[in-house]
Parts: C-alpha cells; structure tokens; sequence
C-alpha cells in the first residue's frame, strides 16, 4: 500500500476488505473538518508567519493534507503489521477512536503558528482545545470528549520533538509531520528567493512512498535527486523517529537518484 490517496480526500476504509478496524466515525469526522470555515481559515492564516515572515517551508493547508494522509497512511499499516495503539485503549475508548485521535492533531498540530512560528506547538494547545470543544461535541458525549481531546492535544505537543510521546497515536503524528520533505513543499519561500538550508534540502527531495515493509511493519522509501536531500532524512526526519516509539516499526530508506557517477550519496538508512 502506498500513500497514493489524493490528498485532500477523505480515507474510506473497507471493512470487508484489508482493513478491518471500524472507518465511518472517521470518515463523519473528516467530512465535517475538511469543510469548517473555522479551521479552513486557521490552515490558510497558520501560513502567515512561517512563509510570509520567517521564509520556512510551507506549513498550511497543504502541508496539513499531506501530513494527516501520511499519518492515516501510518495508522494503516501499523495496524496491518500488528503494532498495538495505546492511546485511545488507556482512556477507555474504542479503536475506532485511534484514527479519530490521529486525523484531528494531523489537522490541528501547526495552528500555533498564527501566534508565532517559534514554539508554536505550545500555542497551538489552547487554540486546538477551543477548535476540539466544539468538533467532538458533533460526535460524543461529554465523558468522550475529556478523553479525545486529551490524547489529540497530547499527539499535537509532541510533533515537537523537544516533548516525547507517551502514545503509540502521538508517535505517528510525529513522523508523519517529518514526512511531509519533497520539493513541493519549499516552493513558496523558493520562488520568493529563500535558500536557506530548508529550502534547498525540500528542493532536494523527489518522492515519499510508505508501503509495507518486509522485516517491519513500514518502509518508507526516499529519493533524493541530489545529495542535499540528507540533511532532510539523516537530521529532521531521523530527530522526528527518535524516541517516536515507532523506531523498531519503520525502516527508512533513501536512495540518491541523481545518477551523476560522482554522487556523494548514494544510499541512506534509518
């Protein structure tokens, strides 16, 4: 399987197929954020500080996108491979609830930003509660919403990597953000003349495919077109796995398809 689903679609998961963990309170969820006024104003304006004023990557609605179906993408195969989540299990919910946890920080986890680009994650806890009181309140009693919100604002504080996750939900939002690294993600502070070395390594950066993995749960394979690429993989994505609890479930791979004979890099793993 490979994270090839469009990316602002909702994941409609098969019951009868290979996937045989609980999907529409997913879906129902998925539905009504990816169409809230409230939140689609938060991705757009969450853009401001870190391209417009600061020149990083982007970090808006797109990056959301790809963040949470990566992190959907995630969830699937570490669920296939029989990796155990703990978050929703600890407080009582059901594991229809994992994904759930998972799709909300995915999309919540940058709101920060509309405050200030550093130490966003630490803003973005109030702002999520605000926006997670009135969404769950769509889809559970008063009890369940204690608990969701809990572990969604937890996975939300420990994309940052400064904060380690206590949940299996939280570690995949953490990667997940790590993997959002190709070319298109550089692309604003690019064409406005940003360098920096964010910039040049996204450019670096070709493809990101997740699929089952042969010895692991997860291989995520990376091609780089040119040796820039590893400061993307051998520091941001390698600092994100680190204490993720999904060290021993993912093996990462990159590949340097530059095809110049004289390439400095030609193969690195996680």
């Amino acid at each position: 399987m490979s994270d090839a689903t469009p990316s602002g679609s909702s994941r409609k998961y098969d019951p009868e197929g290979d996937h045989a963990f609980p999907d529409e309170r997913l879906n129902r969820v998925l539905e009504f954020v990816t169409e809230d006024r409230e939140i689609t104003t938060y991705l757009e304006a969450q853009n401001v500080n870190p391209v417009n004023r600061k020149g990083y990557n982007d970090h808006g609605k797109k990056h959301i996108e790809i963040v949470r179906n990566r992190a959907l993408t995630l969830y699937d195969l570490l669920k296939r491979g029989g990796v155990e989540f703990n978050g929703a299990a600890d407080q009582g919910l059901e594991e229809a609830d994992e994904a759930v946890i998972i799709a909300l920080a995915a999309t919540l986890h940058d709101i920060g930003h509309v405050v200030h680009r550093d130490a966003h994650p630490y803003y973005s806890i109030p702002l999520a509660s605000d926006v997670l009181d009135r969404v769950l309140d769509e889809f559970y009693e008063t009890e369940e919403v204690v608990r969701v919100k809990g572990e969604v604002l937890h996975a939300i504080l420990c994309h940052h990597t400064a904060e380690t996750p206590l949940t299996t939900e939280a570690g995949v939002i953490r990667v997940a953000d790590g993997l959002d690294m190709e070319y298109g993600r550089s692309r604003l502070p690019y064409e406005r003349g940003g360098r920096g070395i964010n910039t040049i390594s996204s450019q670096a950066i070709e493809s990101v495919t997740l699929q089952d993995g042969d010895d692991r749960p997860v291989l995520v394979e990376i091609e780089m077109r040119n040796a820039a690429g590893v400061y993307q993989v051998d520091n941001l994505l390698k600092e994100k796995l680190h204490e993720s609890r999904l060290e021993d479930d993912v093996r990462i791979v990159a590949l340097n398809t530059g095809g110049d004979s004289d390439q400095l890099v030609e193969r690195i793993e996680l």
